[in-house]
Protein backbone atom coordinates (compact mmCIF):
# COMPACT_ATOMS: atom_id res chain seq x y z
CA UNK A 1 0.00 0.00 0.00
CA UNK A 2 1.37 3.41 -0.92
CA UNK A 3 1.98 5.99 1.72
CA UNK A 4 -0.71 8.72 1.95
CA UNK A 5 0.41 12.07 0.66
CA UNK A 6 0.92 14.81 3.18
CA UNK A 7 -1.65 17.60 3.15
CA UNK A 8 -0.67 20.71 1.27
CA UNK A 9 1.57 23.01 3.28
CA UNK A 10 2.74 20.33 5.71
CA UNK A 11 5.89 18.26 6.01
CA UNK A 12 6.45 14.74 7.17
CA UNK A 13 9.03 13.08 9.37
CA UNK A 14 11.83 11.00 7.93
CA UNK A 15 10.57 7.95 6.09
CA UNK A 16 11.82 4.74 7.79
CA UNK A 17 12.17 3.20 4.32
CA UNK A 18 15.14 5.48 3.63
CA UNK A 19 13.81 8.91 2.58
CA UNK A 20 14.93 11.79 4.76
CA UNK A 21 12.72 14.74 5.64
CA UNK A 22 12.41 17.32 2.82
CA UNK A 23 14.10 19.92 5.06
CA UNK A 24 17.10 17.70 5.86
CA UNK A 25 19.32 19.01 3.06
CA UNK A 26 18.77 22.62 4.10
CA UNK A 27 19.33 21.74 7.77
CA UNK A 28 22.64 20.04 6.98
CA UNK A 29 23.82 22.99 4.89
CA UNK A 30 23.19 25.45 7.74
CA UNK A 31 24.81 23.20 10.33
CA UNK A 32 27.89 22.70 8.13
CA UNK A 33 28.42 26.44 7.60
CA UNK A 34 27.99 27.19 11.31
CA UNK A 35 30.26 24.29 12.25
CA UNK A 36 33.11 25.56 10.08
CA UNK A 37 32.83 29.13 11.37
CA UNK A 38 32.39 28.16 15.02
CA UNK A 39 35.10 25.54 15.27
CA UNK A 40 37.71 28.01 14.05
CA UNK A 41 37.36 29.54 17.50
CA UNK A 42 37.45 26.15 19.20
CA UNK A 43 40.68 25.25 17.42
CA UNK A 44 42.49 28.12 19.10
CA UNK A 45 42.13 26.75 22.65
CA UNK A 46 44.39 23.66 22.42
CA UNK A 47 47.18 25.59 20.69
CA UNK A 48 47.30 29.34 21.21
CA UNK A 49 45.18 29.00 24.36
CA UNK A 50 47.78 26.65 25.89
CA UNK A 51 50.58 29.08 25.10
CA UNK A 52 48.56 31.98 26.48
CA UNK A 53 47.83 30.09 29.71
CA UNK A 54 51.51 29.54 30.34
CA UNK A 55 52.37 33.15 29.55
CA UNK A 56 49.66 34.77 31.69
CA UNK A 57 49.89 32.50 34.76
CA UNK A 58 53.67 31.96 34.66
CA UNK A 59 52.98 28.73 36.57
CA UNK A 60 52.81 25.23 35.13
CA UNK A 61 50.24 24.15 37.74
CA UNK A 62 47.90 27.07 37.05
CA UNK A 63 48.50 26.80 33.33
CA UNK A 64 47.47 23.13 33.46
CA UNK A 65 44.26 24.08 35.22
CA UNK A 66 43.59 26.85 32.71
CA UNK A 67 44.11 24.44 29.79
CA UNK A 68 41.30 22.20 31.01
CA UNK A 69 38.90 25.07 31.70
CA UNK A 70 37.37 24.92 28.21
CA UNK A 71 36.75 21.17 28.59
CA UNK A 72 35.12 21.74 31.95
CA UNK A 73 33.04 24.51 30.40
CA UNK A 74 31.82 22.11 27.71
CA UNK A 75 30.86 19.60 30.41
CA UNK A 76 28.97 22.24 32.39
CA UNK A 77 27.11 23.54 29.32
CA UNK A 78 26.12 20.20 27.79
CA UNK A 79 23.01 19.53 29.89
CA UNK A 80 21.67 23.14 29.96
CA UNK A 81 22.01 23.46 26.19
CA UNK A 82 20.39 20.05 25.72
CA UNK A 83 17.46 21.04 27.92
CA UNK A 84 17.19 24.37 26.10
CA UNK A 85 17.00 22.47 22.80
CA UNK A 86 14.29 20.20 24.21
CA UNK A 87 12.22 23.19 25.29
CA UNK A 88 12.92 25.77 22.60
CA UNK A 89 14.55 23.88 19.73
CA UNK A 90 18.00 23.43 18.24
CA UNK A 91 18.08 26.92 16.73
CA UNK A 92 17.95 28.72 20.08
CA UNK A 93 20.27 26.29 21.87
CA UNK A 94 22.97 26.33 19.19
CA UNK A 95 22.80 30.13 18.85
CA UNK A 96 23.19 30.62 22.61
CA UNK A 97 26.08 28.13 22.72
CA UNK A 98 28.03 29.82 19.92
CA UNK A 99 27.39 33.31 21.31
CA UNK A 100 28.56 32.33 24.80
CA UNK A 101 31.71 30.96 23.17
CA UNK A 102 32.10 34.28 21.35
CA UNK A 103 31.88 36.12 24.67
CA UNK A 104 34.55 33.81 26.07
CA UNK A 105 36.86 34.51 23.13
CA UNK A 106 36.30 38.25 23.62
CA UNK A 107 37.40 37.91 27.26
CA UNK A 108 40.51 36.09 26.06
CA UNK A 109 41.32 39.10 23.87
CA UNK A 110 41.51 41.15 27.08
CA UNK A 111 43.42 38.43 28.92
CA UNK A 112 46.02 38.21 26.17
CA UNK A 113 46.41 41.96 25.74
CA UNK A 114 46.86 42.81 29.43
CA UNK A 115 47.91 39.47 31.03
CA UNK A 116 44.72 39.18 33.08
CA UNK A 117 44.28 35.89 34.97
CA UNK A 118 40.54 36.03 35.78
CA UNK A 119 39.44 36.80 32.19
CA UNK A 120 41.78 33.98 31.09
CA UNK A 121 40.03 31.34 33.19
CA UNK A 122 36.53 32.71 32.60
CA UNK A 123 37.13 33.11 28.88
CA UNK A 124 38.41 29.55 28.44
CA UNK A 125 35.50 28.25 30.53
CA UNK A 126 32.94 30.07 28.35
CA UNK A 127 34.53 28.90 25.11
CA UNK A 128 33.55 25.42 26.25
CA UNK A 129 29.99 26.36 25.31
CA UNK A 130 31.16 26.31 21.70
CA UNK A 131 32.34 22.73 22.11
CA UNK A 132 28.95 21.81 23.57
CA UNK A 133 27.21 23.52 20.63
CA UNK A 134 29.48 21.76 18.13
CA UNK A 135 28.68 18.39 19.71
CA UNK A 136 24.95 19.12 19.76
CA UNK A 137 25.12 20.05 16.07
CA UNK A 138 26.10 16.47 15.18
CA UNK A 139 22.91 15.21 16.85
CA UNK A 140 20.89 17.97 15.20
CA UNK A 141 22.06 16.57 11.86
CA UNK A 142 20.19 13.33 12.64
CA UNK A 143 16.86 14.85 13.71
CA UNK A 144 15.34 14.76 10.21
CA UNK A 145 17.54 12.04 8.68
CA UNK A 146 16.12 8.67 7.73
CA UNK A 147 17.39 5.65 9.71
CA UNK A 148 19.44 4.64 6.66
CA UNK A 149 21.34 7.96 6.55
CA UNK A 150 21.68 9.00 10.21
CA UNK A 151 25.33 8.02 10.57
CA UNK A 152 26.50 9.73 7.38
CA UNK A 153 24.58 12.91 8.30
CA UNK A 154 26.18 12.93 11.74
CA UNK A 155 29.64 12.20 10.34
CA UNK A 156 29.35 15.03 7.81
CA UNK A 157 28.96 17.61 10.58
CA UNK A 158 31.82 15.99 12.53
CA UNK A 159 33.99 16.12 9.40
CA UNK A 160 33.27 19.81 8.82
CA UNK A 161 34.46 20.52 12.33
CA UNK A 162 37.89 19.37 11.19
CA UNK A 163 38.21 22.47 9.01
CA UNK A 164 37.94 24.79 11.98
CA UNK A 165 40.12 22.58 14.16
CA UNK A 166 42.85 22.73 11.51
CA UNK A 167 42.53 26.47 10.84
CA UNK A 168 42.19 27.48 14.50
CA UNK A 169 45.72 26.57 15.62
CA UNK A 170 47.09 28.64 12.74
CA UNK A 171 45.29 31.89 13.58
CA UNK A 172 48.58 33.31 14.79
CA UNK A 173 49.50 34.05 11.16
CA UNK A 174 46.53 36.35 10.38
CA UNK A 175 46.80 37.50 14.00
CA UNK A 176 50.17 39.02 13.22
CA UNK A 177 48.70 41.04 10.35
CA UNK A 178 45.74 42.23 12.45
CA UNK A 179 48.06 42.99 15.34
CA UNK A 180 50.27 45.14 13.13
CA UNK A 181 47.23 47.12 11.98
CA UNK A 182 45.47 47.47 15.36
CA UNK A 183 48.19 47.35 17.98
CA UNK A 184 46.82 44.14 19.47
CA UNK A 185 49.18 41.35 20.45
CA UNK A 186 49.29 38.28 18.23
CA UNK A 187 47.34 36.20 20.78
CA UNK A 188 44.71 38.94 21.23
CA UNK A 189 44.21 39.24 17.47
CA UNK A 190 43.88 35.46 17.13
CA UNK A 191 41.14 35.34 19.76
CA UNK A 192 39.45 38.34 18.14
CA UNK A 193 39.12 36.26 14.96
CA UNK A 194 37.79 33.37 17.07
CA UNK A 195 35.20 35.63 18.71
CA UNK A 196 33.96 36.89 15.34
CA UNK A 197 33.75 33.32 14.01
CA UNK A 198 31.67 32.15 16.97
CA UNK A 199 29.31 35.12 16.82
CA UNK A 200 28.78 34.72 13.06
CA UNK A 201 28.18 30.98 13.53
CA UNK A 202 25.42 31.77 16.03
CA UNK A 203 23.92 34.35 13.68
CA UNK A 204 23.88 31.86 10.80
CA UNK A 205 21.98 29.36 12.93
CA UNK A 206 19.57 31.98 14.29
CA UNK A 207 18.66 33.34 10.87
CA UNK A 208 18.82 30.27 8.65
CA UNK A 209 17.94 27.21 10.76
CA UNK A 210 14.23 27.51 9.96
CA UNK A 211 12.21 25.40 10.40
CA UNK A 212 13.84 24.10 13.54
CA UNK A 213 14.67 20.40 12.95
CA UNK A 214 13.94 19.21 16.50
CA UNK A 215 10.64 21.05 16.78
CA UNK A 216 9.67 19.82 13.32
CA UNK A 217 10.50 16.26 14.37
CA UNK A 218 8.50 16.68 17.58
CA UNK A 219 5.45 17.93 15.68
CA UNK A 220 5.56 15.23 13.04
CA UNK A 221 6.23 12.52 15.62
CA UNK A 222 3.35 13.70 17.80
CA UNK A 223 5.61 14.21 20.81
CA UNK A 224 3.86 17.11 22.58
CA UNK A 225 6.32 17.33 25.44
CA UNK A 226 9.05 18.40 23.01
CA UNK A 227 7.26 21.23 21.26
CA UNK A 228 6.80 24.77 22.39
CA UNK A 229 3.22 24.64 21.11
CA UNK A 230 2.30 22.13 23.81
CA UNK A 231 -0.22 23.35 26.37
CA UNK A 232 1.69 21.52 29.11
CA UNK A 233 5.42 21.63 28.30
CA UNK A 234 7.67 19.42 30.39
CA UNK A 235 9.36 21.18 33.31
CA UNK A 236 13.11 21.26 33.77
CA UNK A 237 12.83 18.77 36.64
CA UNK A 238 10.75 16.43 34.50
CA UNK A 239 13.29 16.63 31.69
CA UNK A 240 16.09 15.73 34.11
CA UNK A 241 14.02 12.77 35.33
CA UNK A 242 13.37 11.71 31.73
CA UNK A 243 17.08 11.93 30.97
CA UNK A 244 18.05 9.87 34.03
CA UNK A 245 15.39 7.28 33.25
CA UNK A 246 16.61 7.02 29.66
CA UNK A 247 20.10 6.10 30.83
CA UNK A 248 18.68 3.69 33.43
CA UNK A 249 16.21 1.65 31.38
CA UNK A 250 17.41 2.02 27.77
CA UNK A 251 20.10 -0.63 27.29
CA UNK A 252 20.98 0.43 23.75
CA UNK A 253 21.41 4.03 24.87
CA UNK A 254 23.68 2.90 27.73
CA UNK A 255 25.75 0.81 25.35
CA UNK A 256 26.15 3.79 23.02
CA UNK A 257 27.06 6.01 25.98
CA UNK A 258 29.79 3.60 27.11
CA UNK A 259 31.27 3.66 23.59
CA UNK A 260 31.21 7.48 23.46
CA UNK A 261 32.76 7.91 26.93
CA UNK A 262 35.41 5.24 26.37
CA UNK A 263 36.53 6.71 23.06
CA UNK A 264 36.80 10.20 24.54
CA UNK A 265 38.64 9.10 27.70
CA UNK A 266 41.21 6.89 25.97
CA UNK A 267 41.85 9.41 23.20
CA UNK A 268 42.26 12.44 25.48
CA UNK A 269 44.47 10.63 28.01
CA UNK A 270 47.01 9.55 25.41
CA UNK A 271 46.81 12.61 23.16
CA UNK A 272 47.24 15.12 26.00
CA UNK A 273 50.61 13.72 27.07
CA UNK A 274 51.97 12.98 23.59
CA UNK A 275 53.61 16.45 23.14
CA UNK A 276 55.31 16.08 26.52
CA UNK A 277 56.52 12.57 25.68
CA UNK A 278 57.80 13.63 22.25
CA UNK A 279 59.78 16.49 23.82
CA UNK A 280 61.21 14.13 26.46
CA UNK A 281 62.38 11.88 23.63
CA UNK A 282 64.19 14.81 21.99
CA UNK A 283 61.54 15.70 19.41
CA UNK A 284 61.27 19.30 18.23
CA UNK A 285 58.22 21.56 18.33
CA UNK A 286 57.83 20.86 14.61
CA UNK A 287 57.64 17.11 15.28
CA UNK A 288 55.07 17.75 18.00
CA UNK A 289 52.95 19.81 15.59
CA UNK A 290 53.16 17.20 12.83
CA UNK A 291 52.22 14.40 15.25
CA UNK A 292 49.15 16.21 16.58
CA UNK A 293 48.11 17.23 13.06
CA UNK A 294 48.28 13.59 11.93
CA UNK A 295 46.20 12.65 14.97
CA UNK A 296 43.54 15.24 14.13
CA UNK A 297 43.54 14.01 10.53
CA UNK A 298 42.90 10.51 11.84
CA UNK A 299 40.03 11.75 13.99
CA UNK A 300 38.19 13.68 11.29
CA UNK A 301 39.64 12.88 7.87
CA UNK A 302 37.63 9.72 7.21
CA UNK A 303 34.46 10.71 9.08
CA UNK A 304 32.21 10.66 5.96
CA UNK A 305 33.54 7.23 5.02
CA UNK A 306 32.95 6.02 8.57
CA UNK A 307 29.37 7.33 8.44
CA UNK A 308 28.63 5.55 5.17
CA UNK A 309 30.11 2.31 6.52
CA UNK A 310 28.01 2.54 9.68
CA UNK A 311 24.83 2.99 7.65
CA UNK A 312 25.79 -0.10 5.63
CA UNK A 313 27.22 -2.51 8.21
CA UNK A 314 25.77 -1.24 11.49
CA UNK A 315 26.80 0.38 14.76
CA UNK A 316 28.38 -2.68 16.38
CA UNK A 317 30.75 -3.26 13.46
CA UNK A 318 31.93 0.37 13.74
CA UNK A 319 32.54 0.07 17.48
CA UNK A 320 34.40 -3.24 17.01
CA UNK A 321 36.58 -1.57 14.37
CA UNK A 322 37.21 1.27 16.81
CA UNK A 323 38.26 -1.20 19.52
CA UNK A 324 40.69 -2.89 17.11
CA UNK A 325 42.22 0.44 16.05
CA UNK A 326 42.51 1.61 19.66
CA UNK A 327 44.17 -1.69 20.59
CA UNK A 328 46.73 -1.29 17.80
CA UNK A 329 47.39 2.31 18.86
CA UNK A 330 47.88 1.38 22.50
CA UNK A 331 50.12 -1.56 21.58
CA UNK A 332 52.40 0.85 19.72
CA UNK A 333 52.29 3.28 22.66
CA UNK A 334 53.47 0.49 24.95
CA UNK A 335 55.96 -1.28 22.69
CA UNK A 336 57.28 1.53 20.44
CA UNK A 337 57.15 4.60 22.68
CA UNK A 338 60.85 5.25 22.12
CA UNK A 339 60.41 5.65 18.38
CA UNK A 340 59.07 8.84 16.81
CA UNK A 341 57.64 6.82 13.93
CA UNK A 342 55.97 4.51 16.44
CA UNK A 343 54.44 7.42 18.36
CA UNK A 344 53.17 9.03 15.15
CA UNK A 345 51.62 5.76 14.00
CA UNK A 346 50.06 5.32 17.43
CA UNK A 347 48.47 8.78 17.30
CA UNK A 348 47.10 8.23 13.79
CA UNK A 349 45.52 4.94 14.86
CA UNK A 350 44.25 6.63 18.03
CA UNK A 351 42.44 9.22 15.93
CA UNK A 352 40.96 6.58 13.63
CA UNK A 353 39.82 4.49 16.60
CA UNK A 354 38.12 7.55 18.08
CA UNK A 355 36.40 8.26 14.76
CA UNK A 356 34.93 4.77 14.43
CA UNK A 357 33.90 4.36 18.06
CA UNK A 358 32.68 7.90 18.69
CA UNK A 359 30.73 8.27 15.44
CA UNK A 360 29.36 4.73 15.79
CA UNK A 361 28.37 5.28 19.41
CA UNK A 362 26.85 8.70 18.67
CA UNK A 363 24.83 7.33 15.75
CA UNK A 364 23.56 4.46 17.91
CA UNK A 365 22.68 6.89 20.71
CA UNK A 366 20.72 9.09 18.31
CA UNK A 367 18.80 6.06 17.06
CA UNK A 368 18.25 4.47 20.48
CA UNK A 369 17.15 7.39 22.63
CA UNK A 370 13.39 7.97 22.89
CA UNK A 371 11.74 11.07 21.44
CA UNK A 372 10.59 12.11 24.91
CA UNK A 373 14.13 12.55 26.23
CA UNK A 374 15.97 13.07 22.93
CA UNK A 375 17.62 16.47 23.28
CA UNK A 376 18.07 16.34 27.07
CA UNK A 377 19.67 12.89 26.94
CA UNK A 378 21.96 13.95 24.10
CA UNK A 379 23.05 16.97 26.13
CA UNK A 380 23.69 14.69 29.10
CA UNK A 381 25.81 12.37 26.97
CA UNK A 382 27.87 15.30 25.68
CA UNK A 383 28.33 16.65 29.22
CA UNK A 384 29.54 13.27 30.50
CA UNK A 385 31.85 12.92 27.49
CA UNK A 386 33.48 16.28 28.15
CA UNK A 387 33.69 15.55 31.88
CA UNK A 388 35.50 12.27 31.15
CA UNK A 389 37.81 14.17 28.81
CA UNK A 390 38.58 16.71 31.54
CA UNK A 391 39.28 13.98 34.10
CA UNK A 392 41.50 12.13 31.62
CA UNK A 393 43.38 15.34 30.85
CA UNK A 394 43.89 16.06 34.57
CA UNK A 395 44.91 12.51 35.47
CA UNK A 396 47.23 11.75 32.55
CA UNK A 397 49.87 14.27 33.66
CA UNK A 398 50.44 12.92 37.20
CA UNK A 399 50.22 9.31 35.95
CA UNK A 400 52.93 9.90 33.37
CA UNK A 401 55.01 11.91 35.85
CA UNK A 402 55.27 8.88 38.17
CA UNK A 403 55.41 6.25 35.42
CA UNK A 404 55.76 6.52 31.64
CA UNK A 405 53.97 6.92 28.34
CA UNK A 406 53.89 3.13 28.03
CA UNK A 407 52.02 2.80 31.33
CA UNK A 408 49.50 5.34 30.07
CA UNK A 409 48.96 3.06 27.08
CA UNK A 410 48.42 0.06 29.36
CA UNK A 411 45.79 1.95 31.36
CA UNK A 412 44.03 2.86 28.12
CA UNK A 413 43.91 -0.83 27.20
CA UNK A 414 42.23 -1.64 30.52
CA UNK A 415 39.62 1.06 29.88
CA UNK A 416 38.67 -0.69 26.63
CA UNK A 417 37.53 -3.86 28.44
CA UNK A 418 33.92 -2.80 29.28
CA UNK A 419 33.09 -1.71 25.73
CA UNK A 420 34.75 -4.89 24.40
CA UNK A 421 32.46 -6.99 26.61
CA UNK A 422 29.44 -5.10 25.28
CA UNK A 423 30.63 -5.54 21.70
CA UNK A 424 30.81 -9.31 22.17
CA UNK A 425 27.16 -9.50 23.24
CA UNK A 426 24.23 -9.18 20.87
CA UNK A 427 21.39 -7.92 23.05
CA UNK A 428 22.55 -4.29 23.39
CA UNK A 429 22.75 -3.94 19.60
CA UNK A 430 19.32 -5.29 18.69
CA UNK A 431 16.85 -2.89 17.20
CA UNK A 432 13.50 -3.36 15.61
CA UNK A 433 12.58 -2.66 12.03
CA UNK A 434 14.56 -2.49 8.83
CA UNK A 435 17.53 -0.77 10.38
CA UNK A 436 18.49 -3.68 12.63
CA UNK A 437 22.15 -4.52 12.60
Amino acid sequence: MSRPAAPTGTTTAADPRGVSHPEQRRTLAVLVVAQILGTIGLGVAPSIGILLAGEVTDSEAWAGLARTSSTLGAALMGVPLGMMAARRGRRVALTVGWWIAGLGAALLVLAAQWDLVVPLFLGLLLTGAGTAASLQARFAATDLASPATRARSLSLVVWMGAIGNVLGPNLGVPGQAIGAATGLSVYSAAFLIAAVGSVVAGAVVLVLLRPDPLLLLARDSAAPDLTVRSARPASRRQRLRDMAREFRVNRRARTALVAILTSQTVMVALMTMTPVHVQHEGGSVTIVGITISLHVAGMYGLSPVVGILIDRVGHRAAVVAGIALFAASLALAVLASGSMAGVMASLILLGLGWSFMNVGGSALFGAAVSERARASAQGGADALSNLCGAVASFASGPIMAVSSFSVLGMIGAVLLVPVLVLALGSAPWRESGATAR
